[in-house]
């Protein structure tokens, strides 16, 4: 009977985690928090692209332009967005039936810790009303 006492109160004094349990959930956490720092911003580059190529489609000082004029605009509010991962080589427009199909693919890469690398693919396209033939 006091075995059982002694041993009831032993389990009821010991509370929270151990030192090793907390190593472990701060090392989780740490591993998470690192990879959003490094993951994050390449959202956030990505989100910018895509309000910027979302508003191509409504731009209507775009409409009827070739596609050198069409890549320099898109160039220039790329660099007013402070946006430099993306070149011309990303951007590629087609010209189709009455419209140019203006298409960006592109995949950021990098290094989360040591050896462990990340690449993120995106793509993007806007339609953008041609001129006449």
């Amino acid at each position: 009977m006091q075995k059982q006492i002694m041993k009831k109160q032993s389990i009821e004094q010991q509370k929270g985690m151990t030192f090793i349990s907390w190593v472990v959930v701060l090392a989780f956490i740490g591993f998470h928090f690192m990879m959003a720092i490094k993951i994050l911003p390449i959202f956030a580059e990505d989100h910018t692209i895509a309000g910027l190529w979302n508003g191509l489609d409504n731009d209507a000082s775009l409409v009827g332009a070739s596609p050198q004029k069409i890549q320099e605009h898109i160039l220039k509010k790329l660099k007013i967005n402070n946006v430099y991962t993306l070149q011309k080589d990303n951007i590629k427009i087609k010209r189709k039936q009455g419209f140019y199909l203006v298409t960006v693919e592109y995949e950021p890469r990098g290094t989360i810790v040591g050896k462990l690398d990340y690449i993120a693919s995106f793509k993007h396209e806007a339609k953008i009303k041609a001129g006449a033939e």
